[in-house]
């Protein structure tokens, strides 16, 4: 079944296309949700218009998204942490923790699943960790751990 998607789905398409699906899916899923309408032939230029704000808005989500990754890798972000005498940490720092250590020192807010981080931080020292701030944007963010 042919479907316009009004709104991003993961795995199907982006708000916009014009895409099949299962009709099971349009059926059950996408047209109760309002996520998609039953694509006819009348529905190009409604798809293109969609598709061409869909554009806009990238384009200045990704300028947005530049602006931040300069900012967030010229800073060093400075995050406290209970340590033993040896350097190791009384737990970890997570994505959470270097979130909102991001805040604190530029004012920006991410989301915690935007922070990859290989293994959660467990020593004294600085590492570098990547943030996702747009798809094709990735800040490397400098992480200083230091004994509280």
């Amino acid at each position: 079944m042919k479907v316009l998607l009004r709104s991003d789905i993961q795995g199907v398409g982006r708000r916009g296309d014009i895409v099949d699906v299962k009709s099971g899916y349009a059926r059950n899923f996408l047209l109760p949700t309002g996520a998609a309408l039953a694509a006819s032939d009348s529905m190009e230029a409604q798809a293109a218009s969609m598709r061409k704000s869909r554009d806009v808005r990238d384009a200045k989500s990704r300028q947005a998204a530049e602006v931040q990754r300069s900012v967030i890798e010229q800073a060093t972000v400075t995050i406290a942490a209970r340590a033993g005498s040896n350097g190791r940490l009384f737990g970890s720092v997570t994505e959470s923790d270097v979130v909102n250590a991001i805040r604190t020192a530029t004012n920006i807010s991410l989301d915690r699943h935007a922070i990859h981080m290989t293994e959660h931080l467990k020593e004294i020292g600085s590492s570098s960790v990547s943030a996702t701030l747009f798809d094709g944007v990735v800040a490397t963010v400098n992480v200083e751990v230091v004994a509280k």
